[in-house]
């Protein structure tokens, strides 16, 4: 096919890269990068464990969600649920659990849509994006500090939603996207 010839002439190249700091859920580094120009520079990067979201429709037009407050940008936003990918863990799992952990909700038939890089100049940051058909209320969501409010969100609302800043997350907004154009 036309065009999906790679040129490697425009590939940056990578000198090495120095980490400044490292956690468990985050290693901040600074690259040493050289442009196919001789131009070189350092550069900032992240690099953040897989996380798996997911959104799990009710049959009925609905999906659920979650409203919380994000201290980092300051507001209130609605997100899908979802975490971290435990070392040695399958995704789907991951996936299954936090729904569970952070609305109640124990997900059925978790089926995997797409992946995303959110940040790709800055963040090796992968996001698994599931969709699950259904769900089960098992009860209180045990986890008490994840969300304000959970509920069934109408997805005909989403880009309303969207476009008020109500749903402002790249993961949940390419998935609810997705989910959207699929229809």
């Amino acid at each position: 096919m036309p065009g999906d010839e790679l040129d490697e002439t425009t590939k940056w190249t990578i000198h090495g890269e120095r980490v400044v700091d490292a956690s468990r859920r985050l290693t901040l580094s600074v690259a040493s990068v050289e442009l196919p120009d001789g131009v070189t520079f350092e550069q900032y990067v992240l690099r953040i464990p897989k996380a798996a979201i997911v959104a799990v429709l009710d049959g009925r037009g609905g999906v659920l969600m979650m409203r919380r407050h994000r201290f980092v940008i300051d507001r209130w936003v609605w997100e899908l649920p979802g975490g971290y990918v435990d070392p040695d863990e399958d995704p789907a799992v991951t996936a299954a659990r936090e729904v569970e952990e952070e609305t109640g909700w124990r997900p059925r038939d978790v089926q995997y849509l797409m992946s995303a890089q959110p940040n790709v100049g800055l963040a090796d940051a992968e996001n698994l994006i599931y969709v699950a058909r259904g769900a089960d209320y098992v009860g209180e969501p045990s986890d008490v500090n994840e969300a304000q409010e959970v509920g069934w969100i109408a997805l005909d609302s989403v880009l309303d939603r969207i476009a008020g800043g109500e749903i402002v997350g790249a993961a949940s907004q390419l998935a609810l996207l997705r989910l959207l154009i699929g229809r």
